[in-house]
């Protein structure tokens, strides 16, 4: 049952990150990306990683998602043609095809080289399966406290500094 949701979430992940890839519709392609974000999460999880598959969750399909699609909505640029088809789209030249196509299949033949000539076996123990939340947490209570706290005081400090930079400076008169 493992292997089958590790190949299921695999796929899922792969496909959308393939179809990011060959979209030309920009808001497609985020809404992909929502699924490929969501495919590698499972997969840390299914890794024994919980709080890197929730942290994922959080941040990059949370934040960092939600400020891509609020991005690209928001900002359009000006197309001759004005219909709604051709909005958020991308337009790429026929060489620049060629290269990133060539480039591409190098890289993936490189890639395949390294699989097929690596040595999979396992070493060692087999993992025991626990949360590692209870671990992290500890260490960043106990262990690593301090850098903890300066990273703490560190995002305080810029967020208040952002907040600083967005006052309106030039009162209405």
């Amino acid at each position: 049952m493992e292997a089958a949701a590790f190949y299921g979430f695999s796929t899922l992940a792969i496909v959308a990150a393939l179809f990011i890839l060959f979209s030309k519709n920009l808001i497609y392609a985020a809404f992909a990306l929502f699924l490929t974000f969501l495919g590698v999460a499972a997969l840390f999880v299914l890794a024994g990683a919980d709080f890197l598959g929730v942290s994922q969750i959080m941040i990059y399909v949370g934040g960092i998602l939600v400020l891509l699609i609020f991005g690209i909505m928001l900002t359009q640029r000006a197309i001759k043609d004005d219909s709604p088809s051709r909005h958020n789209r991308v337009d790429v030249p026929v060489s620049r095809k060629v290269w990133g196509g060539l480039i591409g299949f190098g890289i993936v033949m490189i890639f395949t080289r390294i699989i097929f000539s690596a040595n999979f076996r396992m070493s060692g123990e087999a993992v025991s399966r626990k949360s590692t939340i209870k671990t992290i947490g500890v260490e960043l209570m106990t262990t690593h406290l301090l850098p903890f706290e300066i990273a703490a005081v560190l995002l305080l400090v810029a967020l208040v500094g952002a907040a600083y930079l967005a006052l309106n400076r030039n009162p209405a008169k």
